[in-house]
């Protein structure tokens, strides 16, 4: 077998088979309808256990490049790959309120019991001011295996939504710094930071991202970018552009707020490079599951460089997480058990779907 797990990497090990196997059935190596080794065989030759291959299979089967057989195995799909899309793929503007389609109404419901019978009266404590460490945990293992980002669970910080989390980097950071944001950008984004006494600045956008000589003009100490798609511009940073900004914070020690709202679902490109992982020391990161679950489910988290969290504990600690306790156990059971990357999957199957049929 040819398939290698490189342990020195920090991707896991099914998704470094996830991603060998779907790259074999996009270029034929597996025609449509041909068998895939069993999972004993793959766990075997590779050193990888049962599950670690069942997670790679499940998610290649959420994508249609395999189809699973009771009783049988797994067979080759016909996965549209994302190769096969435009460059620059036109994706429409969805309303930041839009009701989600294909809900799993049924695995939540499961979810959920199961947090009930395994917690018990302990969705009745309180909640740590940073949030669960069991979400936490679950976050951070997350973002190592979706954005490559490698954190502590310490340095996550939960809350209710991105707008609170905005409202908590002013009072952390100190309202005697100026405040940038992209021009345009999400209104909502300049008018919490105003409403927490902050001065803005607006710095005007190009096609790929903040206009360099706007940028080099800023006196800002933070800077707000949403290098995914920003809205309502639905700008995508280039991959130089995102350096520029981690070289600029560096030089500034200015501090970036990376709002990763949506990359999750691009379709295009399979694990879009953050500016956290560029510059971790200067990027506060943070992201919500609006997009991704549900807009209702007012659940977002921050990851803090470490060399802010005596300043986050020190200026405002004190607050009380405000997500319940049982939503956020219920949200790290939906991440551990892969339910969270099913949905994300099946997100960007069906968008992949709709772009080929423009």
């Amino acid at each position: 077998m040819k398939y290698r797990i490189d342990r020195s990497l920090h991707e896991s090990a099914y998704l470094q088979l996830y991603r060998q196997l779907r790259q074999d059935i996009s270029e034929g190596v597996y025609k449509p309808g041909g068998k895939l080794p069993s999972k004993r065989q793959f766990a075997e030759e590779l050193g990888l256990s049962l599950i670690t291959v069942e997670h790679a299979l499940e998610l290649l089967a959420d994508e249609g490049y395999v189809v699973p057989r009771q009783r049988s195995g797994f067979y080759a799909g016909s996965g549209a790959p994302a190769e096969t899309l435009p460059a620059r793929a036109t994706i429409p503007q969805m309303s930041l309120a839009e009701m989600p389609e294909d809900f799993p109404f049924s695995v939540l419901a499961r979810v959920m019991r199961r947090v009930l019978t395994d917690y018990g009266e302990r969705i009745l404590m309180r909640s740590p001011g940073n949030g669960c460490e069991e979400l936490r945990r679950e976050l951070a293992d997350y973002l190592l295996r979706s954005r490559g980002l490698r954190v502590d669970p310490e340095q996550i910080v939960v809350g209710s939504g991105a707008e609170y989390l905005y409202g908590l980097v002013v009072q952390m950071l100190g309202r005697g710094l100026v405040y940038a944001q992209e021009d345009p950008c999400y209104e909502t984004i300049l008018r919490v930071y105003e409403a927490n006494g902050a001065a803005c600045e607006g710095l005007r956008m190009g096609e790929d991202g903040i206009r360099s000589e706007a940028l080099a003009g800023s006196m800002a100490g933070v800077l707000h970018v949403t290098p995914y798609r920003s809205y309502p511009s639905g700008v995508t940073a280039t991959a130089a552009k995102r350096r520029e900004y981690a070289t600029w914070a560096r030089e500034r020690e200015a501090y970036i707020v990376e709002d990763d709202y949506d990359s999750e679902l691009s379709v295009t490109m399979p694990q879009i490079e953050t500016i956290a992982s560029l510059a971790p020391e200067r990027v506060i990161y943070l992201n919500t599951f609006s997009k991704t679950l549900a807009p209702s489910m007012r659940t977002g988290y921050m990851v803090l460089p470490e060399e802010l969290l005596s300043a986050y504990r020190e200026r405002i600690g004190f607050y009380s997480c405000t997500v319940p306790v049982f939503d956020q156990l219920v949200l790290a059971e939906f991440i551990r058990c892969g339910e969270l990357e099913r949905r994300i999957n099946r997100m960007r199957r069906k968008r992949r779907a709709e772009e080929t049929k423009k």
